[in-house]
């Protein structure tokens, strides 16, 4: 087959067909059912370099791309396939889904739109990965409906009930979310994934037949490394409920041990970080660029360590009529990643005509995600505290909110929560606590460098004091007091975060010192946070 006969061929839905005819190709299939990713691209390469245009064979090249994490390269395979045969439905469909990866989920939409959902006998993938995408940019109602067609007609996919819950979860029916992913359960017991959501809405009592479903889980040979992690720190949820202290640790360290076994961390790449940081954004640097950036007073970012407290200010503000919660925004992180090498230090080389464009990216982009007139809007991703250099330049008069809480409280914390996707830090003791110190020396840093640009909440005082708290957070962001923000669990806004049950409850001091029954096994993330143990609720250090 010609690359241009094979060009004509995909455009009436034939590479599939030909690609099954094709020896070579078939040869990449099997390599790729196998996952033997270096004999398929040994065959996929010279085979391209004869037939550049045979669409069936980028597309291959396109998912070893992907396999290995080469995202972009994928995403322009993946569209060099479609430029050639725009009727090739798998290849928008596998486009949709890089593009989804790569946080994209809006333009992942619109390339599903493109596609018959029952073109092709694809209805059930592009379905749910439609929903899943509509649920990253807030359009909640629509995934709902999405992901109730495909079970009426599929009702057998366990993984589709169990994305099914997540979406009732965040829109805040409990009951059917748990119902949802029962069935899951029903389906697959041994779905680790599933049982850790129902661990992970903090209201789920696990029965004594939960528990010994989850121990029995555990002794299959056959258990996919994913699923027994998630039964690890669903059970350790489970034993902690029940009292059993020492056997709750054991499976909460169990599954950070396997989790870290599947995810790179180097401490000391955060720690270059805050140096570069600390040495780049000096009172003369932004002295320099007084004036700089765009001027929208748009955003209030709520930054931190996860399980700070960030998603119950959030909950708090998004009760003020001018304030409207949204999520946690990739847009900042995609920003700076697009910033060449070096970053930090790259910051540096910015004109002031970029960092207004920048600020304006930043607004466009975030604006998917609103869906009220309200003059203010909450990016509520911890993580940012690494970027408040950034958005210091690009949008000077935004609002930073630092969610603050004792670093033994929010560690453990952090270790015994499993995160979908980022926060690789968080599976082992001691990185925490040196998380933790980094955290730590770059927000004292910015203290010293822009005072009062970051507003501080300790969450212990928020939990004991809320009315005078919830005063001082309303002050610090020029906006009048009102007494809707002391009713934030009464708001049926969705709630994207671990914290989505919690926040709608009223306030309680319960949780606080949960870590003490746990302290005995925390000497490795005191060790490692050192006087940060004690010193660390100053507002202020240089």
């Amino acid at each position: 087959m010609s690359g241009t006969a094979g060009s004509e061929q995909a455009a009436k839905g034939g590479p599939i067909a030909s690609a099954s005819r094709n020896p070579t190709l078939l040869q990449v299939g099997l390599a790729l059912v196998e996952n033997d990713l270096p004999a398929a691209e040994a065959i996929l390469r010279p085979y391209l370099k004869r037939r550049p245009m045979d669409v069936a064979a980028i597309r291959m090249m396109a998912e070893l791309a992907a396999r290995v994490g080469r995202l972009a390269d994928a995403e322009n395979l993946l569209r060099r396939a479609i430029e050639l045969a725009p009727g090739f439905t798998a290849a928008r469909s596998n486009l949709a889904t890089v593009l989804y990866k790569q946080n994209r989920p809006l333009e992942a939409v619109r390339e599903l739109d493109k596609i018959s959902l029952r073109d092709a006998g694809a209805e059930l993938g592009n379905a749910s990965l439609k929903a899943a995408a509509m649920g990253r940019i807030g359009r909640l109602g629509e995934a709902r409906e999405l992901y109730r067609r495909v079970l009426d007609a599929r009702p057998n996919e366990p993984m589709v009930w169990m994305s099914y819950g997540h979406i009732l979860k965040t829109v805040g029916e409990q009951g059917c979310a748990v119902e949802a992913y029962r069935k899951a359960l029903e389906l697959r017991p041994g779905l680790g994934e599933a049982w850790w959501s129902l661990a992970n809405l903090k209201t789920v009592s696990f029965s004594g037949a939960d528990i010994s479903a989850m121990r029995d889980g555990l002794e299959r040979r056959d258990l996919r490394d994913e699923d027994r992690f998630h039964l690890h720190f669903a059970l350790g949820k489970a034993l902690e409920d029940a009292g059993e202290t020492e056997d709750s640790f054991a499976h909460y360290n169990d599954g950070n041990r396997l989790r870290a076994e599947l995810v790179r961390y180097d401490p000391q790449d955060t720690r270059s970080h805050v140096d570069r940081s600390v040495a780049l954004y000096t009172p003369e640097f932004f002295a320099e660029r007084k004036g700089w950036g765009a001027s929208y007073h748009d955003p209030i970012f709520i930054i931190g360590l996860p399980r700070a407290g960030s998603t119950l200010i959030e909950q708090i503000l998004s009760c003020h009529s001018a304030v409207e919660g949204t999520a946690e925004l990739p847009d900042l992180p995609d920003i700076a990643g697009r910033l060449k090498s070096g970053y930090p230090n790259s910051v540096a080389q910015l004109t002031a005509d970029d960092c207004a464009a920048l600020g304006a990216e930043y607004l466009e982009r975030a604006s998917v995600q609103r869906f009220t007139d309200k003059p203010f809007f909450i990016d509520k991703l911890p993580n940012n505290w690494l970027r408040v250099g950034l958005i210091r330049l690009i949008l000077p008069n935004a609002r930073i909110i630092d969610a603050r809480r004792h670093p033994l409280a929010c560690g453990f914390s952090n270790f015994k929560q499993h995160f979908a996707r980022g926060q690789s830090w968080s599976y082992d003791l001691g990185m925490i606590g040196a998380y933790y110190r980094d955290y730590l020396t770059l927000m004292r840093h910015f203290d010293a460098v822009l005072p009062r640009f970051v507003h501080r909440v300790i969450h212990d005082r928020l939990v004991e004091d809320p009315e005078s708290e919830v005063r001082r957070i309303l002050e610090a962001l020029d906006l009048p007091y009102e007494e809707s923000c002391l009713q934030f669990h009464k708001n049926k806004r969705a709630v994207r975060t671990a914290s989505s049950e919690q926040v709608r409850q009223p306030i309680s001091t319960q949780g606080l010192d949960q870590w003490r029954r746990f302290e005995p096994w925390l000497d490795p993330l005191k060790a490692a946070l050192g006087p940060a143990v004690d010193d660390w609720a100053d507002a202020a250090k240089p």
